[in-house]
């Protein structure tokens, strides 16, 4: 089992929680933050006493206060610390439902488990670990279908490109000019509309709004 896990989160209540489900593993080190800046210098710190963590287990998102911080949330401190220690082992244990946004944190972040708070987040807590120390990746199974219809719509950059200029309320007619503006191709309106047309049918959707609304609920825009 890992012998040295960071915990980062915001919430006392919540900090001092996965603190005890993560200590009922006989860990013998388990530091603790509430700040991701705090969560960095402790990697450092620990990289130059050449005593590293095993492993760290993170939220998403982080409440501002009056403290000032670098790093604003989860994925920008693990951005930080994988620059400085690649290797290391990271679960995020978050509220955070969209499959887009969590389907970035595996592909971009290269994190290794991902556990939803809410009911029995304990015990999925505990099993992620024991997963991620074997070697292998967490995720829960509903979440798992929810990933897995997610990358089955197979969304190029060019849809989302498409999608985003919908939700920020730029009229149909007017993309093919965004994006000849900025070389991408293919910008002719019949280009856009026959493309928007395909993402609908595709996935079952009736309009434009229902379209936007979709990817929003993905976290793809």
């Amino acid at each position: 089992m890992f012998k040295k896990i960071l915990i980062a989160e915001d919430h006392e209540v919540i900090n001092l929680s996965v603190q005890r489900t993560v200590k009922e593993l006989e860990i013998p080190t388990v530091d603790q933050v509430f700040y991701c800046d705090d969560a960095l210098e402790k990697v450092k710190k620990s990289l130059r006493e050449d005593d590293p963590y095993d492993l760290i287990i993170t939220d998403l998102y982080y409440d501002e206060d009056h403290h000032p911080q670098n790093l604003k949330n989860g994925k920008e401190m693990i951005a930080a610390i994988k620059e400085i220690q690649p290797d290391v082992k990271v679960i995020f244990f978050s509220a955070e439902h969209k499959s887009g946004v969590i389907d970035s944190l595996f592909t971009n972040l290269k994190i290794d488990g991902f556990v939803r708070k809410g009911r029995n987040d304990a015990k999925e807590l505990k099993k992620a670990i024991a997963m991620v120390f074997d070697g292998q990746k967490y995720l829960s199974l509903y979440m798992k279908h929810d990933l897995k219809e997610l990358n089955s719509y197979e969304f190029t950059s060019y849809d989302i490109t498409l999608v985003s200029l919908l939700s920020q309320g730029v009229f149909l007619k007017n993309i093919p000019t965004y994006l000849q503006n900025n070389n991408i191709k293919p910008h002719s309106l019949s280009s856009v509309e026959k493309k928007l047309t395909g993402l609908r049918e595709g996935l079952k959707i009736n309009n434009n709004e229902q379209l936007v609304a979709f990817c929003k609920d993905l976290g793809l825009i």
